[in-house]
């Protein structure tokens, strides 16, 4: 299958992230390089893009698409955590600009055989990197009732967490998306079924966080990113649900003021200064146009910051 992926907020992203000739640039999720060929159009022949992907098909893919700006791309297999030592080993220092966009591509979701969509039939995997171990598979036929809850709650904020991870362990083993579906909807009462977005939904994208270890890497991710931008360089960040969001604005505000001295100190004492400028004081979200055109843009938001 062809790698697919719309860039959501693509004109807003680029706005922000004000790509230049000859600067250097990281898009530390590139999917399907949609994000990176807008950049890379920017900044060639004289700038340079490291492109970031943990799963090797969007690595390829993306790979194949941008191979006309190879004078100025760089593609690498890795996760956008661990970009920090990605640069190291490219002996670059500092960076002008970061994009991460998180969260599935659409690539994956309608790739059946990846097993991340509830509407399609296969097997029970939602890895991102399918070169990991670790799938759903077993998550869900390994963990314990009180894991896979709350898993469930924390990941998914599914009410019926408790009630779905019994009926999950009730029915192990399970072995396919169709059959973990089934699950669901007999664990969530019919009442409560009719109302609302898909009643799989919120436990597929718990398990799919939980897999691929999306909210535990993302801090890290955020403070490496900072870390690593040149001054006056922008981190801009596309969350698609609340729990991501609430780490990128909890971060952001973090590094704006990490002082640690107690609010009734005359003084700052602990030296910790600001390590970025907040520039979005609220998520840029996409106009009407954007969300009749692309169904999944509507819950994207766009946060940025600035090194100072």
């Amino acid at each position: 299958m062809k790698f697919h992926h719309v860039p959501v907020l693509l004109k807003e992203t680029l706005d922000y992230l004000n790509p230049r000739p000859g600067g250097v640039y990281v898009d530390g999720t590139m999917g399907g390089g949609g994000h990176s060929q807008e950049i890379l159009k920017l900044i060639f022949p004289t700038g340079r893009l490291i492109g970031i992907d943990r799963d090797p098909a969007a690595f390829q893919a993306a790979s194949a698409k941008l191979k006309a700006w190879s004078q100025s791309f760089t593609p690498v297999h890795g996760n956008y955590a661990d970009i920090r030592s990605i640069l190291r080993e490219l002996n670059i220092a500092a960076v002008d600009g970061i994009l991460l966009d998180l969260g599935v591509s659409s690539h994956q979701l309608d790739t059946p055989e990846r097993g991340f969509s509830y509407h399609e039939d296969a097997r029970l995997d939602m890895r991102m990197d399918t070169t990991q171990e670790f799938s759903a598979y077993e998550l869900i036929n390994n963990s314990t009732q009180d894991e896979l809850a709350r898993i469930i709650r924390d990941y998914g904020e599914e009410r019926w967490a408790k009630r779905i991870a019994a009926f999950i362990v009730d029915n192990r083993p399970l072995e396919t998306t169709a059959q973990l579906v089934e699950v669901i909807k007999k664990a969530i009462p019919a009442s409560a079924r009719r109302i609302g977005p898909h009643p799989a939904r919120r436990t597929f994208q718990a398990l799919r966080i939980a897999v691929n270890q999306e909210l535990s890497l993302l801090e890290r991710a955020l403070r490496n990113a900072a870390e690593v931008l040149r001054p006056g360089g922008r981190l801009c960040v596309i969350t698609f649900h609340s729990l991501e969001d609430r780490i990128v604005k909890n971060t952001f505000r973090s590094l704006k003021n990490p002082c640690t001295c107690p609010s009734e100190a005359p003084v700052c004492i602990c030296g910790k200064n600001p390590v970025v400028d907040i520039i979005t004081r609220k998520p840029i979200v996409p106009g009407q146009e954007e969300m009749a055109a692309n169904v999944r843009a509507r819950s994207a938001k766009l946060r940025v910051c600035q090194k100072l």
